[in-house]
């Protein structure tokens, strides 16, 4: 529950950024890492944690999108999220690999772990590495709780990772609030006229 509450506030405060461009989001990092200190020891939480950054995570990525009126960006989301998805899914069932100490099937790649990594990528790309750092962070530990919960191994988690890391970059671009920009130069008797287009 500290971390639903602690995703909450980086969620608010990520939206809060996106229309303000401060750059507070490192006190919030640092006040998700202290507050998950207390959790390691209890298995239930971390896992509990991980499922629920399992919604967060997109959540904080498509609503930002959304208030920022960056419609682009949630249309590469979106993109990105449905390819995510079917590529885990595929892979799930191709490869049908059973999960450690006998708790189920279909363990590659953690999706879980996609669907958060994705999320991440997708924020970073877009919006740059102060709101992509603590989004990583958050969907790394949530590739920790599935592997705490013994639902994965490490190369479940990896595979995650990347698949969600590559569907986000294949869809994303960077987010150019200042899509337009005119510049003039003058001296010496002589004028320069600068015109920029950001697509």
């Amino acid at each position: 529950m500290l971390t639903c509450f602690l995703c909450q506030i980086y969620m608010k405060n990520f939206i809060l950024i996106l229309k303000l461009k401060l750059s507070s989001n490192l006190l919030v990092f640092g006040l998700l890492l202290l507050g998950c200190q207390p959790l390691i020891a209890q298995d239930k939480a971390i896992e509990t944690s991980g499922d629920i950054l399992l919604f967060s995570l997109p959540v904080m990525a498509l609503t930002g999108s959304l208030i920022a009126k960056d419609y682009e960006g949630t249309w590469q989301f979106t993109k990105g999220a449905l390819l995510n998805q079917g590529v885990t899914i595929g892979l799930k069932y191709a490869l049908n690999k059973d999960r450690p100490y006998g708790n189920g099937e279909r363990a590659f790649p953690s999706g879980h772990t996609s669907t958060t990594f994705q999320s991440a990528a997708f924020i970073q790309k877009r919006y740059g590495w102060k709101y992509g750092i603590p989004a990583y962070a958050l969907a790394g530990f949530t590739g920790y709780s599935r592997i705490n919960a013994q639902a994965h191994d490490g190369w479940d988690v990896l595979a995650g990772a990347v698949v969600g890391v590559s569907s986000a970059y294949l869809f994303t671009t960077p987010y150019a609030q200042e899509h337009f920009d005119i510049s003039l130069k003058t001296g010496a008797g002589s004028y320069q006229l600068g015109l920029i287009y950001n697509f």
